[in-house]
């Protein structure tokens, strides 16, 4: 008789995890960038460095939102409502980089 190779299934649910937050992220790096490189003439009381602020915060918000989806998909696997599950995590998802956004734009173009 021979044992299952459990090592090949840890690998592949970690990279399931992995590529939902990184399309999270890239969709909220890319929201971001719309509106940070849009601006041709920044207040100068922003500061010379004002845009790494939200080009951090808002992708690190989105990779969140990408993780609650790779975790409601987790629970759907396990028997939680599919719909409900990608309902949630849509919603969650939206939120989540709306709140992003803002941190990230306050003090600057969100005032």
């Amino acid at each position: 008789m021979s044992q299952p190779n459990h090592s090949q299934n840890k690998s592949m649910r970690s990279s399931s995890v992995v590529k939902p937050i990184l399309v999270g992220a890239g969709i909220a790096l890319l929201a971001i960038s719309f509106f940070v490189f849009g601006v041709d003439n920044p207040h100068p009381e922003w500061g010379k460095y004002w845009m790494i602020r939200p080009l951090i915060i808002t992708p690190l918000a989105g990779a969140l939102g990408g993780a609650f989806y790779a975790f409601m998909e987790y629970q759907a696997s396990r028997g939680f409502n599919r719909t409900i599950a990608i309902l949630l995590s849509i919603v969650v998802y939206f939120v989540g980089l709306w709140l992003g956004t803002v941190l990230g734009l306050a003090g600057t173009m969100w005032n």
